[in-house]
């Protein structure tokens, strides 16, 4: 069963992912995990590897890159070196590859030229997520920005996006959230927000749509495109 349409009158603000939806960041990501390894002693990981161990945030990064497995957790005295260390490289390399998506500032622009309030509501770490938005210029578009540190709950949690709704004062089915990924889907799904899934990020969103719980209202292949299918074209005379 498909999800409702989705209608431009409907979206009275919108969340955004980070990592895989607004900016390409894996080269970084896995550059961190790589330098993280070598002081401890491990061999580097395929990038590939690592693009497949992102999106829970950090320090479940952390774990996934130290065990090179997606559900193992490495011995707690390793993982406190390895997120250590990996923190430490991170924050000072944040931007050396990663770039916003194609046609993401543009999108950006239309949409507050609308009057839509933006938000990032990502599973990275807020001053990770706010130091990075500011080094690609991209942070003046938002008025929130909530990591996956921000609250006691994150993606897939429908917390955040309730949070989000809250402090933007809209209704939770008002607020559109825009990911990648199956915790941004399911997180929208569970605060009852309607929600688009981006065919260019980390995640397989064709398998996505396929599974009735992880199916957004819309897929697409740009951002603008929000705006080009949703919003009220002046009828043909």
């Amino acid at each position: 069963m498909n999800p409702p349409a989705l209608t431009w009158q409907q979206i009275h603000a919108i969340a955004f992912d980070l990592d895989g939806t607004l900016v390409d960041s894996i080269a970084d990501l896995a550059a961190a995990a790589n330098a993280m390894r070598t002081e401890l002693g491990l061999p580097p990981l395929p990038q590939d590897t690592v693009a497949g161990y992102v999106g829970d945030g950090v320090a479940t990064l952390v774990h996934r890159s130290l065990t090179d497995t997606p559900s193992s957790q490495a011995d707690d005295a390793l993982w406190q070196q390895g997120f250590v260390a990996f923190v430490r490289y991170y924050r000072d390399h944040l931007a050396v590859h990663t770039r916003a998506y194609p046609q993401v500032e543009t999108a950006l622009k239309l949409f507050k030229k609308h009057n839509l309030p933006l938000a990032v509501v990502t599973n990275k770490n807020e001053v990770l997520a706010v130091a990075l938005l500011q080094q690609l210029s991209l942070l003046d578009y938002f008025s929130l920005v909530i990591g996956g540190d921000t609250l006691p709950e994150k993606k897939p949690s429908p917390q955040p996006l309730l949070h989000c709704a809250e402090v933007l004062g809209v209704a939770a089915e008002n607020l559109l959230m825009v990911g990648d990924s199956a915790n941004d889907i399911l997180a929208a799904h569970a605060a009852g927000c309607p929600s688009v899934g981006v065919n260019w990020g980390y995640a397989d969103m064709d398998a996505l749509w396929q599974n009735p719980a992880t199916r957004p209202n819309l897929v697409i292949g740009s951002l603008p495109e929000i705006y080009d299918r949703l919003y009220p074209k002046d009828p043909v005379h």
